[in-house]
């Protein structure tokens, strides 16, 4: 392990009963490094995390924090700090209160514990707000508390799950770069979920693909969203995945041409019509069952429900042959 590493996992496995839920995972997040992982509902995501803090137990595999094993290790032992996407804060608590829980149950210093609360609400912009309870603060306010409470006993790294999920979208936007901003401020490492694949492109150091509880990729987000891997990856980043020609290729809405009956590469039928920001949307059922999504040029009709349309494309993205699972579930060494 790299002295810088902060999170080594390898080889790590979880099941549901009989029903494996990860296969293979390995993956590091180094010193003061925001990784984001990000996937479909359903891939596994959650269950990386609760196998990290100790709330799963493991089928196969290791992890370890600061060189570490943590095999044996309790949760409230392990260093790691957790947030998810309802903060949980102790309702008779004052947010003070809230902050200073964790430093008061490790036994620190009064005079420690007095300066880490007032740092932390510093650095998040609740001091007007210290003599408040969480039923007297908003949504976002909360889950600030929830951040200063997590980074207060200075952990090495700090898993978020699904963080900004419960909030709209103006104070979504508040939070991802106050949260990106306390957690360079404190020098933590951070592991963060989503599915939302803009937020996780937008916050990354470097973003971690999940599929079907196994990693199909990782990298720095511009690499990662410019060559998807696998169809699945594309997918989940918001290509159209079409077969031609005996291989599979990944095009971007944006590249999708919206043409005339007869004049296109495919044909099909007009699924759903309706206003974008970037253009109208249009959902093209083509004749395999497959949808195509595409956005309409400026100044041209939208098309009716039903009628008949011709599909081209201006780019797009050949990828890779598949290949056994086992050769594209290791993310440790991409940065």
């Amino acid at each position: 392990m790299s002295s810088s590493e902060c999170l080594t996992v390898r080889g790590l496995g979880a099941a549901w009963g009989a029903t494996p839920v990860l296969v293979g995972i390995d993956l590091d997040v180094a010193a003061s490094e925001f990784v984001v992982l990000m996937g479909p509902n359903g891939s596994g995501k959650t269950t990386l995390l609760r196998c990290l803090v100790g709330l799963e137990p493991l089928t196969a595999g290791t992890v370890s924090v600061l060189g570490r094993p943590l095999a044996r290790v309790p949760t409230h032992r392990r260093g790691i700090g957790m947030l998810f996407q309802e903060p949980a804060l102790f309702p008779h608590r004052t947010v003070w209160e809230n902050v200073a829980y964790g430093l008061g149950v490790g036994h620190r210093p009064r005079a420690e514990i007095d300066r880490r609360v007032d740092e932390m609400l510093g650095l998040l912009r609740l001091r007007s707000l210290a003599d408040r309870g969480p039923d007297a603060l908003s949504g976002g306010e909360r889950q600030r508390v929830a951040l200063a409470r997590t980074l207060a006993p200075q952990p090495p790294l700090v898993l978020l799950d699904e963080p900004f999920a419960s909030v709209d979208a103006e104070i979504r936007r508040d939070l991802r770069s106050q949260f990106r901003r306390a957690l360079s401020a404190t020098g933590t490492a951070a592991l963060h979920v989503t599915h939302d694949r803009e937020e996780g492109l937008l916050l990354a150091d470097r973003v971690i693909l999940l599929s079907a509880g196994r990693i199909v990729q990782s990298g720095r987000p511009a690499e990662v969203f410019r060559a998807p891997r696998t169809a699945d990856a594309a997918r989940f980043l918001g290509y159209n995945v079409l077969d031609r020609e005996g291989a599979e290729w990944a095009v971007a809405a944006r590249d999708i041409e919206l043409v005339p009956p007869g004049t296109g590469t495919l044909e099909g039928t007009v699924a759903l019509a309706g206003f974008g920001e970037n253009g109208d949307i249009v959902e093209v059922e083509l004749s395999d069952g497959s949808r195509v999504e595409g956005r309409l040029r400026p100044n041209l009709p939208r098309p009716n429900g039903g009628a008949r349309i011709g599909v081209r494309w201006t780019k797009a993205v050949r990828l890779p042959a598949p290949t056994s699972p086992s050769s594209d579930g290791n993310a440790s060494g991409a940065r």
